[in-house]
């Protein structure tokens, strides 16, 4: 990772979400404090007032500048000299959007968890929005932080897989094969529709499949076939998803999403087959990229083997050996924006490798793709259009 705007003052960060009962909250702060890029000032981090207010207090903050919720956040801040300059946004997929769009409306620059939003024309709105504030957005791909993605991506790149034919991903778990939204906060909006929108895995965990299939092939999807089931009694919501894809360029694909796999803990997966070469990489194995050249024995690729390409090289933390892991791929994505975004503060140009952060037309991506989804399960599994308008 690049040292050259570490001597600068830290970007100053407020939260919104992310309270007490979040295990992402965690996640982003974690990676926020990892490269002293951020400092958390600022914080609406919970629908209960007081209870957001001993959070941000356990977390150091002033009280003054633990809010009530977001309206009244972005009010206060915008009119401070010492107002946040970013936000990060991990509160249920139904507020997305109007919490973006008030910040960025306010010169905020944004980071946002996925899905950007519940529908397709609102997420190329906060694009619109976006551009013309001109603010930095990135939305929390953060599985796309971890080096062995980065050089599975700069390996297509470079054509040493040959013509990309065949994309199977995946996210499979067994962490609601039973009715857990029935005692755990989070589990239950994520089965709400008011709250998460149509989907439940396709829009948690096949979001992330769905982008780390497209960062790394560089091809986005243009049609699919979907099928869901919802296989706990009671739940609304689809725990299981099977998804056909057609690439742009050719390629064919399926996407696995689940959250009733028995056995599977956290299974995010993907294979890329191509004419010259496959590969294969699981994120409980992050650290070994698994390569089939045409007619040679499958070999790995290990963070100190010296096949690696300087997009994976510059975002190692540890000695051979040791995971690189899930904090540390986040930690990944924050750098990335903080160095773009110091680099446009400063008038600089960025570092190119560090522009490899997932951006909001990343998140609009998906959010048409779970679109499609629906759409394909609810007419009998027909193939529909998933890709953005290419004017956008």
């Amino acid at each position: 990772m690049s040292n050259r705007f570490h001597n600068n003052p830290p970007l100053r960060y407020g939260m919104v979400g992310g309270g007490v009962t979040s295990q992402i909250g965690d996640s982003h702060r974690a990676a926020m404090r990892r490269d002293s890029y951020f400092q958390l000032v600022a914080g609406a981090f919970d629908i209960d007032k007081e209870r957001g207010q001993q959070y941000g207090k356990s977390l150091g903050l002033d009280p003054d500048r633990t809010y009530a919720d977001y309206l009244q956040m972005a009010k206060a801040e915008t009119s401070r000299e010492d107002m946040i300059q970013v936000v990060g946004v991990m509160t249920p997929n139904s507020t997305h959007y109007k919490i973006a769009k008030t910040f960025i409306e306010s010169g905020v620059n944004v980071i946002l968890e996925k899905p950007i939003t519940t529908n397709t024309d609102d997420a190329l709105e906060l694009m619109r929005l976006a551009k013309e504030k001109d603010v930095l957005c990135a939305s929390m791909y953060g599985y796309s932080g971890y080096p062995m993605v980065r050089q599975a991506r700069a390996m297509v790149e470079a054509g040493e897989l040959g013509e990309i034919r065949v994309v199977q991903t995946e996210f499979a778990h067994g962490n609601c094969a039973t009715a857990v939204e029935q005692h755990s906060e989070g589990a239950a909006w994520r089965n709400d529709p008011k709250t998460s929108g149509d989907t439940f895995v396709l829009g948690d965990v096949g979001a992330h499949a769905l982008h780390l299939a497209t960062f790394i092939t560089k091809q986005q999807v243009q049609e699919v076939a979907a099928d869901r089931q919802c296989f706990v009694k009671g739940r609304i919501l689809e725990d299981n998803a099977h998804v056909l894809l057609r690439f742009e360029k050719g390629a064919a694909g399926y996407l696995w999403a689940s959250g009733v796999a028995i056995g599977h803990r956290h299974g995010l997966a993907i294979r890329v087959f191509g004419s010259k070469a496959g590969i294969e990489w699981h994120q409980e194995r992050p650290n070994q990229l698994f390569l089939s050249p045409l007619g040679q024995t499958q070999r790995i690729l290990e963070l100190d083997s010296p096949e690696l390409h300087p997009p994976a090289k510059r975002l190692l933390r540890v000695g051979a050996g040791h995971p690189e892991g899930y904090f540390e791929a986040f930690s990944n994505i924050y750098s990335d924006f903080a160095e773009v975004l110091l680099a446009k503060l400063s008038g600089e140009t960025p570092d190119q490798l560090s522009l490899d952060f997932p951006t909001l037309e990343d998140g609009a991506h998906g959010v048409k793709f779970i679109e499609a989804c629906v759409e394909s399960a609810d007419n009998n599994g027909c193939w529909v259009n998933s890709k953005l308008d290419d004017s956008i």
